[in-house]
């Protein structure tokens, strides 16, 4: 009976001294250590603006914890939302989920000015794509699935993405200029954007006509707008 009880004890105590499960949209101990910033407080939209336009009322809102852009909404700007500070050598960590057959995605080093008329002019994109639900026509072009560097090149390695309403992690990373993506722990991209190689894939691109394009290493992140619904969540940012 003893050494059942003392069983008993030990269990609880081990329990007790169990780090809690990090809530939403907020940070860990060890994340603070290490020097991690949260870019969405999970009831805000402080820190970010809608693109050339500054902080008006958009179809970008906070409902239950989910940076949301809300579809068929005509009474508010609709546009891509910009993150309000810039960041040159970063590691960014998101959740995210789309509604079915949904087309959206994470831009980076996106200049803001009105000589530059939408954020994908000049920051290249993360894709975030409903492959499970588009249409099949538009998988055909690989450089399009989801997690790649849009209109560059596949996946490194194959992933595909959780159905649509379901969350995915993502990360992407730029150190010096060689950015490098994640879709739920799977490495999906590298890219030197200093490189001759980047500068021949851009001016073979449909890119090619924005003179800007690609050309930065530092700059502001960019949610794209997606009319039909795309969420975001546990957004946090680590300067390198």
């Amino acid at each position: 009976m003893k050494k059942i009880t003392l069983l008993f004890l030990l269990s609880i105590t081990f329990i007790s001294c169990k780090e809690p499960e990090n809530k939403e949209n907020t940070l860990s101990e060890l994340e603070i250590e290490e020097g991690w910033s949260l870019l969405f407080d999970g009831e805000t939209t402080n820190g970010w603006h809608l693109y050339n336009r500054g902080d008006v009322p958009s179809a970008w809102i906070v409902v239950d914890g989910e940076l949301y852009c809300k579809p068929d909404t005509f009474e508010v700007e609709h546009g891509d939302l910009l993150s309000d500070k810039s960041y040159s050598n970063f590691d960014l960590k998101f959740d995210w989920k789309i509604s079915e057959a949904g087309n959206s995605g994470v831009f980076f080093n996106v200049q803001e000015g009105e000589e530059y008329p939408t954020a994908w002019t000049t920051g290249p994109e993360y894709q975030l794509l409903d492959n499970l639900g588009i249409h099949k026509e538009y998988l055909e072009n690989t450089t399009h699935w989801s997690a790649c560097l849009y209109g560059f090149k596949p996946n490194l390695n194959p992933v595909t993405p959780n159905q649509s309403g379901e969350w995915n992690y993502s990360r992407i990373m730029q150190k010096d200029g060689v950015v490098s993506f994640w879709l739920n722990d799977v490495k999906t991209a590298e890219q030197d954007l200093k490189g001759e190689e980047w500068k021949e894939m851009v001016a073979n691109s449909g890119f090619k006509t924005f003179e800007a394009y690609g050309k930065s290493t530092s700059g502001h992140l960019a949610l794209q707008d997606w009319a039909k619904g795309v969420s975001f969540k546990n957004i946090k940012i680590k300067e390198l």
